[in-house]
């Protein structure tokens, strides 16, 4: 199980390497606001759990299983912002979304995953639900 802040690694890591050929530490550091040495360490700990392949000032690559992973995070991360949005969240649903992703069991998370499927199958159960929240916000 990773903690929260190897999974934003992890996820950040997935993302830049569907752009990039090579992904670096300095990638990592840039885009999540944190040091070098923070990067290195993480690395470290993503490596000994065989999710990546990684030399110290070397590139940087997925394993399968760094590769499932990543897309797992960067699917749940993508599930709760569709669902905040779904949902009339008045927030910032990136910020909200990556508050949530690492507290929510993998129920909760299917069970967001199966709300949103029914909205998006059921247009007029969704209508209906956006009418009751504008009735209840011009209440508010």
């Amino acid at each position: 199980m990773l903690s929260p802040s190897l999974e934003d690694y992890l996820e950040e890591l997935y993302r830049l390497s569907l752009t990039n050929e090579i992904v670096r530490v300095t990638d990592i550091s840039q885009k999540l606001g944190v040091s070098l040495p923070s990067v290195s360490k993480a690395l470290g700990k993503l490596k000994a759990d065989q999710y990546i392949h990684y030399q110290p000032y070397g590139v940087i690559s997925l394993t399968d299983s760094g590769k499932k992973m990543g897309s797992f995070l960067v699917e749940r991360n993508r599930l709760l912002q569709e669902f905040l949005t779904l949902i009339c969240a008045d927030c910032d649903s990136d910020a909200e979304a990556e508050a949530m992703e690492h507290y929510l069991s993998q129920g909760t998370i299917h069970s967001i995953q199966l709300v949103v499927k029914f909205m998006k199958n059921h247009p007029e159960c969704y209508q209906l639900f956006l009418e009751y929240v504008a009735k209840n916000q011009a209440v508010e």
